[in-house]
């Protein structure tokens, strides 16, 4: 993409000279008034998800592509302003050393460029005074802020630069939902053919590392705990868990705990879930300690666990996670992740709970997200496995048992479902 900015005293003027210059295909990305007259942006080859790529973070407060495009143009003019001053920079450093009649007054600009982002290997030939040594500081640091700048781009086109079959498929795996990352790392395995047969190797490899638990804990049996940050759906999911294991097993065998003990009313739609259930709700407090209560509990064939959402900067949260950690009993904690949180949020939750020996995750909100390469990404880049993901609010038939391929099949219709949305929102 070639990026130029024009000035000139109208707006006649400069699209005459954009038309001149850039031809017919040039795409304005903004334009403004300015001390003289007006000023022009414009691009060749324009391409908006390489726009976003490069503007990085930046990009994502972008809502449309009148913005991004807006963004694209602020910064060519950063990059070019930077250019420029220090374009000037290095004339003075050099019509200031010519005055001072220094053996290399001469010296071409790519010479001084090159002495200024260069580390010295030998000492200069002629002595440099400590003045002239601070105006060479300057320049470098002017320099160093220009090469910062343009670094963004610069590491864009260092890279090899792949197949345009590559490209347009890492750009659907973004579209998806998965970082540019795991989308450039899994397009780039696609070494030759089609879009459409690189689409479906990369599914088949998502499926392929996207883990699930083969047991039901239904019929396993067990003591689960579930953890995560508060609205993630903990004890909603325990609620469908336990409605069907009771209808399947029955009542008797079954048991819920909380740790919860941290919040006002926290227990309360547990105990509600237990009194319709006609099964024993337990409270971890001061009185009653986890391993206290599982032993009281050991003749029961599934105990559900749940825990308050805390956080890092939470009271209790070192204590809470160290319970289920220290416990004798053989506990298998699980992180219940949101379909709808953002990608960094999903990793930051799993940092948080990790010190817990996770075992696996439970998905919930998936009817809630726009996408679902999010969390299949999260995932698979965490090598945690989905036992359970829900869906909506129903007790219990909105729980499901995790697997990967049906999991990526609804993932594609989703993206599908979406792009028909956009289509629909456009064309009106």
């Amino acid at each position: 993409m070639k990026v130029k900015r024009f000035f000139a005293q109208s707006m006649a003027e400069a699209l005459k000279q954009v038309s001149e210059q850039m031809g017919p295909d040039a795409v304005i990305l903004s334009n403004r008034r300015v001390d003289g007259g007006v000023e022009i942006v414009t691009a060749l080859d324009y391409d908006e998800n390489m726009a976003r790529q490069r503007l990085g973070e930046q990009a994502e407060t972008a809502t449309n592509g009148s913005r991004l495009a807006e963004m694209q143009a602020d910064q060519h003019r950063r990059l070019e302003d930077e250019l420029s001053r220090s374009r000037d920079r290095i004339r003075e450093v050099r019509e200031k050393r010519a005055s001072q009649g220094a053996s290399y007054a001469e010296a071409s600009f790519a010479e001084l460029h090159e002495a200024a982002v260069t580390e010295a290997v030998e000492p200069a030939p002629a002595p440099v005074t400590k003045g002239y040594s601070d105006e060479l500081a300057q320049m470098r640091a002017e320099i160093s802020s220009l090469r910062d700048l343009m670094s963004a781009q610069g590491a864009e086109a260092a890279k090899p630069a792949g197949s345009a079959v590559q490209q347009r498929l890492a750009e659907r795996l973004q579209e998806f939902g998965l970082s540019s990352d795991l989308a450039g790392s899994l397009s780039r395995r696609h070494q030759g053919g089609r879009l459409e047969d690189g689409w479906k190797q990369a599914l088949k490899m998502l499926a392929t590392g996207v883990r699930t638990s083969r047991q039901e804990w239904l019929d396993e049996g067990g003591v689960y705990a579930l953890v995560g940050p508060t609205g993630s759906g903990k004890t909603t999911t325990i609620g469908k868990l336990a409605a069907r294991y009771v209808l399947k097993h029955g009542a008797d065998s079954l048991a819920l705990v909380t740790t919860d003990r941290y919040r006002v009313a926290a227990h309360e739609q547990l105990f509600v879930f237990g009194r319709i259930l006609n099964v024993p709700v337990r409270v971890v407090d001061e009185s009653h300690t986890l391993d206290d209560i599982l032993d009281e509990l050991s003749d029961r064939h599934l105990v559900l666990i749940d825990t308050a959402g805390l956080t890092s900067s939470d009271r209790g949260y070192q204590e809470q996670l160290s319970e289920l950690a220290r416990s004798h009993h053989q506990i298998r904690t699980h992180l219940v992740v949101s379909a709808t949180s953002q990608p960094r949020i999903m990793k930051s939750v799993w940092h948080c709970y990790k010190m817990a020996n996770l075992s696996g995750c439970v998905m919930t909100k998936i009817d809630e997200a726009l996408t679902l390469g999010e969390s299949l990404g999260f995932v698979m880049e965490t090598a945690l496995p989905v036992a359970y993901y829900t869906d909506g609010q129903k007790i219990p038939e909105d729980l499901h048992h995790a697997d990967a391929v049906p999991l990526v099949r609804l993932a594609v219709e989703r993206l599908k479902s979406l792009q028909q949305q956009q289509s629909v929102a456009e064309g009106a």
